[in-house]
Order: C-alpha cells, then sequence, then structure tokens
C-alpha cells in the first residue's frame, strides 16, 4: 500500500497484516480524494476506523493540518505509529479507543473536523451510529464533509441535516460523501 499523492506520494504503508482491516483500494483512494480535493489544505482529519491509518496520512499528505487516527485494535495502533514514524509526520495523532469514546473525548477537547472519514468494518452499523454522534456531539465543522465507506448502500444512513455531495460505487463498495444542509 502506497501513499498515492502530495507530498508523500510514493512512500510505502504498513498494514496488510492487519485482521478485520480492509485498505482502501488505490483508485478507490485516488477516485476519493480527487473528489474531496478542495477540502483537504488546511483541514483538521478525523480518521475514525483508521486501520493502517491510510486515508488520514493521504489527507496529510495533501495538505491537510491535523489528522487525528483513530482505532480500538492495539495491533492497528502500533502500525499507524509505525507508519507516521517512518514517514516522519508530525502532526498526525493516534488515539487508541473505541469510536464512541473517542468522539466523546474529542467534544470533551471542543474539537471540530472538517474531513472524517468513516470506513468502519463491514456488516455493523457503525456508520450510522458515527453519524449521530458527530451530530449530537456537533464534531462537524460548518462546511466539514464526512466521506464513509461500506459494502452496502443502505448501510450508509444519516439524518435529514445532510445531503450527499457524491456518490459513487467501486466494484463492492461505495463511497458517499456527506455535508451538513
Amino acid at each position: 500500500m502506497k501513499i498515492i499523492s502530495g507530498i508523500y506520494k510514493g512512500r510505502n504503508l504498513l498494514g496488510f497484516d492487519l485482521d478485520g482491516t480492509r485498505p482502501t483500494m488505490d483508485r478507490v483512494k485516488e477516485s476519493l480524494f480527487a473528489m474531496i480535493q478542495n477540502n483537504i489544505r488546511g483541514s483538521v482529519v478525523l480518521d475514525l476506523f483508521a486501520g493502517s491509518g491510510n486515508l488520514g496520512i493521504e489527507a496529510l499528505s495533501n495538505g491537510a493540518s491535523t489528522a487525528y487516527l483513530v482505532d480500538k485494535n492495539n495491533k492497528a495502533c502500533q502500525i499507524i505509529n509505525k507508519n507516521i514514524q517512518n514517514i516522519d509526520v508530525s502532526n498526525a495523532f493516534v488515539i487508541n479507543k473505541d469510536y464512541k469514546e473517542a468522539l466523546k473525548y474529542f467534544s470533551k477537547e471542543e474539537l471540530k473536523f472538517d474531513l472524517i472519514f468513516l470506513d468502519p468494518p463491514y456488516k455493523t452499523d457503525f456508520i450510522e451510529k458515527s453519524i449521530n454522534l458527530i451530530e449530537t456531539l456537533n464534531l462537524l465543522s460548518d462546511t466539514g464533509l464526512i466521506i464513509a465507506e461500506s459494502d452496502k448502500l443502505d448501510r450508509i444512513i444519516y439524518s435529514e441535516k445532510y445531503c450527499v455531495l457524491k456518490e459513487k460505487k467501486y466494484g463492492d463498495k461505495f463511497v458517499v460523501i456527506l455535508k451538513k444542509i
């Protein structure tokens, strides 16, 4: 797995040996980042189910100011830490917590995010639960985007306070970009 664009382009990332993770394919990542490129520079990013940190690190490579990389799996957090050390990234923060605990922590810290990546394990309702909690805790900036990836479009559930900016199918994956109305 490689960083596909930006200042760290071509750098390798660890991650394929983690159970339960499915790295976002390069062609999907390339298309996804093309869709959000005008929102990346200077943004505060949350990669909530980070796995290897692939999406958050890609955002940093493309000019995000800060990335918070959250995963509850200890091994995943070790891999993320290795990836940010290998690339020498100083503006990434690894949070080893369950997604609900992490979102509550960010609320207490009064953080707001410009980009939130949600790529949880498939066959869960974590996207819906995450979006509801993000909304309740007011964690998305007014111009922020939520980027959700799932194996089924009907698992990407959100309230009427959001609209679909873009929606795309890649093989067996769906990516939906949401923004506040």
